[in-house]
């Protein structure tokens, strides 16, 4: 116990240390920004897709509500009631992409200096818009499967416990209501865990990304639950923001997940960091070339 202790004080010092470099400062406002920016366009590009498994724009902000309460549901709906879904063409769907893969990008960039330590933020720039459109297609596949479950998942699980021959139809409320938390979880963790291991320039196992998708995921549906906590029971905007409020709760909520990933990368990095005073593995590769560099700084001299 002593030795967890120990790690996790170490870890916490080591993130405050990185956390003091002046390029962390506003990260999260801008991916907020980015975010915002393309939740509509992305968030229609989704329906249109739904919308060949019969589910429309209203029944999918309903199940979001599910999870971010009807004050926030509510709040998304505002943002698309002047947007129209009717005009599903390519055009629409490559705006909708390069708007979505704004965020992606950010993020890519301050995983990137997270995890080289300042010494860069990535490669070409165009080719790194290209991957971020890639993740942006894998995240809008994973809200669609997520979006389908929820739809259907209480009557898949019906079907599935009447195949197995097994009555719990007074209880199918009640299992689905767990369950459904459950896939929730899972499904955050997949989408996190891609993004933290597709995002870096240079690629790293995929082990090494599991304690900061799993904070990631653990921490994203604590600060939705939370924050849909608060904007149904304390916040009101509408006093300070006006016709702007909407707009303002969900940037905050943006701005609070942001945090939420950054915080995920520097889990990975400082948890890898710390393995090493604490098993016997070899350092880092970037640990053994700065350690070679500087034994060849002090033999030149």
């Amino acid at each position: 116990m002593a030795k967890i202790r120990t790690r996790i004080i170490k870890m916490f010092i080591l993130g405050f240390k990185q956390f003091q470099d002046p390029y962390y400062q506003g990260f999260a406002a801008q991916i907020s920004f980015y975010l915002l920016l393309s939740i509509v366009p992305i968030f229609l590009l989704i329906t249109q897709i739904l919308g060949f498994f019969d589910i429309s724009l209203g029944s999918a902000i309903k199940m979001v509500e599910q999870y971010t309460g009807k004050e926030m549901s509510s709040m998304l709906e505002r943002l698309f009631e002047f947007s129209s879904v009717g005009y599903g063409n390519i055009i629409f769907a490559l705006i909708a992409l390069w708007a979505g893969s704004r965020a992606s990008f950010a993020i890519m960039r301050i995983t990137n200096y997270t995890l080289t330590e300042g010494q860069s933020t990535g490669k070409n720039y165009f080719v790194e818009r290209i991957r971020a459109i890639k993740t942006m297609i894998i995240t809008i596949s994973t809200i669609v499967f997520s979006l389908l479950i929820l739809a259907y998942g209480k009557l898949i699980l019906e079907a599935v416990l009447g195949i197995l021959g097994i009555n719990a139809d007074n209880y199918v409320d009640s299992i689905w209501m767990w369950l459904r938390w459950i896939l929730g979880f899972a499904l955050y963790f997949l989408m996190v865990s891609y993004n933290y291991y597709i995002l870096p320039t240079e690629k790293v196992p995929f082990r090494k990304v599991l304690p900061g998708s799993i904070f990631a995921s653990v921490g994203m549906l604590l600060v939705t639950v939370a924050y849909s906590k608060y904007a149904n029971s304390l916040a009101d905007y509408d006093l300070i923001y006006g016709a702007l409020s909407s707009v303002v709760a969900i940037m905050f909520w943006f701005f609070f997940l942001a945090w939420v990933l950054c915080l995920g990368v520097l889990c990975n990095k400082v948890w890898d960091e710390t393995s090493q005073s604490f098993s016997k593995r070899n350092p880092p590769e970037h640990h053994k070339y700065r350690h070679q560099s500087h034994h060849k700084d002090n033999k030149g001299s």
